[in-house]
């Protein structure tokens, strides 16, 4: 299905655009349908899942045409529909629950990881060690653990399917260096990376070497995701890794992680070079642990 989530932001501007063309404030408007400033607010900020019915009338006040209208209600059924996600709720982590929205639909997934692995590659194994962290940690943990391990593997398997998205993921090497997880952890989780990327032509895992000389240009602040779609009116987004998940929607701000990418990208080993560095890492962890 196409993500709600991607399809409010494109509600929104549909909303706003159309509002701002017919030259009518959000305060006229929300007169115009007996609905509060708020509503409008939400509806063109793609705050909350449209009302279908505020929709309609907001595009009858607006005078839409019969076939844009049309359009546009289409795109508020799809912004309005839920996915399996939502049958977990808080269950799998908030987090996560984000990310499976934004993913079901896209087309492309690029990625760059500084401090973990990303999570369309690891094996449940590699999951369940960092839920020990976190509780180890002491942190507080907002989701079910064998919630949040069941809905990776849903996550995971939506991206697997025929017809799903290219991904292309790069990793610092530093995350192979510095152990968050137990060794023998982690060469079950490297080696299952190298196989999924040996048997899924969609998938690319590129390698930043810990010496790599970059091009001119500032450095990620932290982890990313970017995303297309398959919809070419869709807006692109970008997800940033910080203490709390940062989307970007603007076209400024896609383009400005577009060309960190690109950037990155040209300082990585190549795609083979990288997967027998994750299969070399791997060998050597196993015999660093020993029998």
């Amino acid at each position: 299905m196409t993500s709600p989530f991607v399809r409010r932001q494109r509600l929104a501007t549909e909303l706003r655009t159309l509002r701002e063309q017919r030259g009518i404030t959000a305060d006229e408007l929300s007169k115009a349908i007996f609905r509060s400033r708020t509503t409008i607010s939400k509806l063109e900020n793609a705050r909350c899942r449209p009302d279908v019915g505020d929709v309609s009338n907001i595009l009858k006040a607006l005078d839409a045409p019969r076939e844009h209208a049309q359009k546009i209600i289409e795109i508020a059924l799809e912004a309005n529909a839920r996915g399996w996600w939502d049958n977990y709720g808080d269950a799998m982590g908030a987090r996560q629950r984000m990310y499976a929205n934004i993913e079901s639909g896209a087309a492309t997934i690029r990625a760059y990881n500084q401090t973990a692995l990303p999570g369309l590659l690891q094996c449940v194994e590699y999951h369940w060690a960092l839920i020990e962290l976190d509780k180890i940690e002491g942190s507080k943990i907002n989701y079910v653990p064998e919630k949040s391990v069941e809905a990776r593997i849903r996550r995971q398997e939506n991206i697997f399917r025929p017809g799903g998205a290219s991904v292309e993921v790069i990793i610092d090497e530093f995350v192979l260096t510095r152990l968050a997880v137990p060794p023998s952890i982690m060469v079950t989780q490297l080696r299952h990376m190298v196989q999924l990327v040996t048997n899924e032509p969609r998938f690319t895992v590129l390698v930043l070497p810990l010496n790599a000389r970059l091009p001119p240009g500032r450095l990620p602040a932290s982890a990313y995701t970017i995303y297309t779609f398959s919809d070419p009116d869709d807006p692109c987004l970008v997800v940033a890794e910080t203490s709390s998940c940062l989307v970007h929607t603007t076209p400024e701000e896609v383009a400005g992680y577009e060309r960190i990418h690109d950037r990155l990208r040209q300082a990585t080993l190549p795609a083979l070079e990288s997967l027998s560095l994750l299969t070399d890492t791997a060998d050597r962890l196993n015999e660093q642990a020993g029998p």
